[in-house]
């Protein structure tokens, strides 16, 4: 338990002041984090503040830093990625830009100081040295089975992707330049030490990176040194650098980071589409053409603006009645990209149906629950023509770790497609802890033994 919480610089007047700062004095016994359930790992990182606290005053507002004096937290923190795990990764066959970026900050500048090719460890360590150079390791939740073990339960937590990065960063030195990113970011001090600036946003909740000159950000709004077992949260937006001290080890931390593309904004150009066809298959005016040359105007007209200002209002009653909002891509894209549950072995649960085939006298329930997502969308087999609603079922059962973030990797799409007369008993079974198949509210045994089997062949149910 805390021993204390209170805000940051409380007694100085000069220089900038942390950020809330909460000091966590050890508890007495082993504290690693809750593994448990998405909700205990999320209610454990951020420890001793309160879940409903974090998101009332902090998420997307202000920075919060958790400073713990606690050796079995840090212990476990350094468990998590360390400067000696470089040898063997480089040995798996790792590339310059792919998977490892060598960089300093040399002027306010970003020196990137990457090789061609693999990355050869010696010549690694011999930059990290030499040239007092960052070492930036991409998405290590591939290969480090406790990250992927965290990132997977956070996923299901924020139901957004989650990525991280590791910097390696030698005494004396500072990797990156001021600069802003487009995603909420917790920092974990894993090794050593780092000394944070913390900058007020230029660009509240910012939707891209970017890097800012020195002298337009003036002085830092926050500074403070992390130390294993700390936390740090800083929202998107926030203008940060970090060095570490002179004269002391490396500093090594992980940046875990979330929910990019996923404001309000994001969800309104996902959803819109699908409102639109559907407004249009049932309102004439909708589906009237646009005056003739409108499409070579210099300048919307008025009657157009008058046109679409109507349109948009006519969207909003119809969104008011509805609860059956289309998502175009991003319900799929989170399925689609997103880890697959930790499992230990060979994970042949997740391939594998298991325990009894279900039949129309069994009782079911959904299982990976926090791994499906289901949602409504057109027909998208391109020789169906008419375009009908189907339910799709999108799940990551069957997602490759390995690709886990990496954007140019190839990714596919696992899961089934239904009729829209099904979406009633697909409901049934997500509200359910258990349903017998009998009252699934289908019309024929058929349809119900037919949907229960392809559910229970994708390891998506099983028969309790």
């Amino acid at each position: 338990m805390p021993k204390k919480v209170k805000p940051a610089g409380a007694g100085k007047e000069e220089g900038p002041v942390p950020c809330k700062q909460v000091k966590v004095e050890p508890a007495g016994g082993p504290s690693p984090l809750n593994l448990d359930s998405p909700s205990g790992l999320f209610e454990s990182l951020i420890s001793p503040i309160k879940t409903e606290t974090f998101f009332k005053e902090f998420w997307e507002q202000k920075p919060l830093l958790i400073q713990r004096d606690d050796p079995v937290l840090a212990t476990y923190y350094q468990s998590l990625f360390r400067l000696s795990d470089l040898k063997s990764l480089c040995s798996r066959g790792m590339y310059y830009g792919r998977d490892v970026n060598v960089c300093r900050c040399v002027n306010g500048k970003k020196k990137v100081l990457n090789k061609d090719g693999k990355v050869h460890f010696l010549q690694l360590r011999k930059d990290f040295d030499q040239k007092r150079a960052t070492i930036q390791f991409h998405q290590p939740q591939r290969f480090k089975d406790e990250l992927w073990r965290i990132q997977e339960k956070l996923e299901c937590y924020f139901g957004s992707l989650v990525g991280s990065n590791v910097y390696i960063t030698p005494a004396g030195s500072q990797g990156l330049p001021p600069h802003y990113d487009d995603v909420e970011v917790f920092i974990l001090q894993l090794e050593g030490e780092k000394h944070w600036r913390l900058y007020h946003p230029t660009v509240p909740l910012a939707r891209e990176y970017s890097l800012e000159a020195e002298d337009r950000i003036g002085r830092p709004a926050h500074e403070f040194t992390l130390k294993p077992g700390d936390l740090l949260y800083f929202p998107r937006g926030t203008i940060h650098q970090a060095d570490t001290p002179s004269g002391l080890a490396h500093s090594t931390h992980v940046t875990i980071s979330t929910y990019q593309s996923s404001s309000w904004g994001d969800f309104l150009l996902d959803t819109i589409s699908g409102l639109v066809f559907d407004t249009a298959k049932a309102d004439v005016e909708l589906r009237a053409g646009i005056p003739r040359q409108l499409l070579l105007q210099v300048e919307t007209t008025a009657v157009a603006t008058r046109k679409l200002s109507g349109f948009l209002r006519m969207l909003a009653d119809r969104l008011e009645g509805t609860k059956e909002l289309l998502s175009a891509d991003m319900k799929k894209d989170f399925a689609m990209n997103r880890l697959p549950p930790y499992y230990l072995g060979d994970g042949a649960e997740l391939s594998t149906p298991g325990g009894q085939l279900p039949g129309l006298d069994s009782t079911v329930r959904l299982q990976f629950r926090d791994h499906v997502v289901l949602t409504v969308g057109p027909d998208q087999d391109p020789s169906d023509e008419t375009r009908e609603k189907m339910v799709y079922v999108y799940h990551s059962l069957k997602n490759r770790r390995e690709t886990h973030m990496m954007g140019n990797e190839e990714t596919e799409s696992h899961g089934l497609r239904f009729p829209l007369s099904h979406v009633d008993a697909l409901k049934q079974i997500w509200n359910s802890s258990a349903i017998s198949v009998k009252d699934l509210k289908l019309t024929t045994d058929e349809e119900k033994q037919s949907l229960v089997l392809s559910l229970w062949t994708e390891c998506l149910i099983q028969v309790v």
